[in-house]
């Protein structure tokens, strides 16, 4: 019987034992920071901007200077990124710009990516960090985790994490903005709006855009 138990105590442990993250690898974005660095010798960035940047929720934002015409915006998200990915390449992403404004889009693929709510909820007070250091008084606007399809099993994961960034914001007004789209991406059944994701049910069409736009227009500083 004691036999029996002690065979089986190790199969409990295995399956009880937490996902490891997938490792980062700061190397495989230097070809995107490369081209942003190109477009900026072709095109000369606006006198302080409001940076974008973050993950592909934001890259592929390709409305977003005629959604924000009225506003000196300048997109330098790049796709699949995490928190960690941003903070490294802060310098080139954002200070660079010396932007009046940052609004940042992470998280999504950090929780998809294994990372626990703690890891990055602490992963953003790096970067949080980096802003009071390197831009004192610059507003950081943090977008709220989104809901989408493909990571709806996800979810209740994210919503810890943005539960324990907006605690943290709330308790800064004076330089940090929390804005989530989930509600409004969310329909009467609770589940996410299928016409606000293209194909692969995590990025969105322009419906899903125009709703990013509506909320997020009143927080930017022109």
């Amino acid at each position: 019987m004691l036999l029996g138990l002690f065979l089986f105590l190790p199969i409990v442990v295995w399956a009880q034992a937490p996902r490891r993250a997938e490792p980062l690898n700061f190397g495989q974005w230097v070809g995107e920071i490369k081209t942003f660095a190109r477009q900026d010798s072709l095109q000369k960035p606006p006198a302080a901007p409001i940076v974008f940047t973050g993950s592909s929720s934001v890259r592929k934002w390709e409305t977003l200077k005629h959604d924000f015409a009225s506003y000196p915006v300048l997109n330098r998200g790049f796709g699949g990124s995490r928190f960690p990915d941003a903070v490294h390449y802060f310098d080139q992403l954002v200070l660079k710009y010396k932007p009046k404004q940052v609004v940042l889009y992470e998280g999504d693929n950090d929780i998809n990516a294994g990372n626990t709510v703690d890891e990055v909820y602490q992963a953003f007070l790096a970067f949080e960090s980096r802003m009071r250091r390197d831009l004192p008084g610059v507003e950081l606007v943090y977008l709220a985790i989104k809901p989408s399809p493909s990571r709806w099993k996800l979810y209740p994961q994210m919503q810890q994490a943005n539960a324990k960034i907006k605690a943290y914001i709330d308790r800064h007004p004076q330089h940090l903005r929390y804005v989530d789209f989930g509600p409004a991406m969310l329909g009467k059944n609770g589940r996410p709006r299928p016409e606000l994701y293209v194909s692969d049910s995590l990025h969105m069409t322009p419906a899903g855009y125009a709703i990013w736009t509506k909320q997020l227009k009143p927080y930017l500083k022109k």
